[in-house]
């Protein structure tokens, strides 16, 4: 264990005495409280196996087999998980040349994935090549803001799905970037992209008020933030009011520990994106207390490596 240890850099956040580290989790058994634990990755990549013994800045680092060690390690120590991703899983080793994505979403089915969404690369073998590899995927592909009606897609993603965990309701939905001048036509196809603020909108206000989730999570592919006024997990969370959580891709962002941004309503919204290619977990934990009210308690970015497993 002290191993693991080793390669986690923590980062504390949320207030008084628990981001402190004062209270031990077990002193809020007695009020009711659910601790749920958040892990996550983004932009994969196709990237199976670690990078390669050569000098170069990522050696040793990722892999299925270490991330598939530590979240079967989390799980053994925390009740209540979720395991998400934010899009890309496709593309970038020779895995994804040779079988268009099977190993990929059958490594992912293996880990227990509750959810993703889609990154611009699933579509780099077309929307056929997309639907093709779902029968793998025992977890659903969640996207609200594409409309595939007239693709092989068609019936086979959804906007969102509501999770419970320990009497807690978990919303969760999926957002994609737009494809034109990113992805080539013949690769999405009649695939229609919305805009994503006034889905995002809709979307969790409808999971907040009408479904009455406890948390509302944006699996966001749009991009961490941009010079530009292109809309980005930075924008989407301070134009909305009811999400609380955002696990961003794209744009290969290294955060060691989350972003709070004020939404419209003067809450914090969490963001958070673990870089690229597999190399970090993200990892959050929540405390809900007996009124289902959630504060972060912690916050880890667990770097992968070959030691990490055993």
């Amino acid at each position: 264990m002290q191993n693991r240890r080793n390669f986690i850099k923590q980062g504390m956040i949320g207030g008084g005495l628990l981001a402190a580290g004062g209270f031990p989790f077990s002193a809020f058994a007695a009020t009711g409280a659910t601790r749920i634990t958040i892990l996550h990755t983004n932009d994969v990549h196709s990237r199976l196996d670690p990078f390669p013994m050569d000098g170069s800045k990522f050696q040793g680092m990722g892999g299925v087999a270490a991330r598939a060690e530590l979240i079967r390690q989390i799980r053994t120590e925390e009740e209540h998980v979720l395991l998400l991703d934010a899009g890309d899983i496709f593309q970038g080793t020779p895995y994804f040349n040779l079988y268009k994505g099977e190993p990929e979403i059958k490594a992912m089915s293996m880990m227990e994935y509750d959810a993703a969404t889609m990154g611009n690369h699933d579509f780099d073998a077309g929307v056929e090549g997309f639907a093709k590899q779902l029968p793998h995927a025992s977890f659903p592909i969640l996207v609200a803001n594409y409309d595939f009606r007239d693709t092989e897609l068609a019936d086979k993603t959804q906007p969102y799905k509501i999770f419970t965990k320990g009497g807690i309701k978990i919303g969760i939905f999926g957002l994609g970037i737009q494809l034109l001048g990113l992805v080539p036509q013949d690769a999405y196809g009649k695939t229609k992209f919305l805009d994503p603020l006034p889905i995002a909108i809709a979307t969790s206000d409808m999971l907040k008020n009408k479904k009455k989730c406890d948390m509302v999570i944006c699996l966001s592919h749009l991009g961490y933030e941009y010079k530009s006024d292109k809309i980005s997990d930075c924008v989407l969370a301070a134009n909305t009011e009811h999400i609380d959580l955002i696990i961003g891709g794209h744009t290969h962002t290294f955060l060691d520990k989350p972003t709070l941004i004020k939404n419209k309503a003067g809450k914090e919204v969490i963001i958070n994106q673990v870089g690229w290619a597999g190399i970090r977990l993200g990892k959050l934990d929540f405390v809900f207390d007996s009124k289902k009210s959630a504060k972060l308690s912690n916050a880890q970015t667990v770097i992968l490596r070959k030691q990490t497993i055993g």
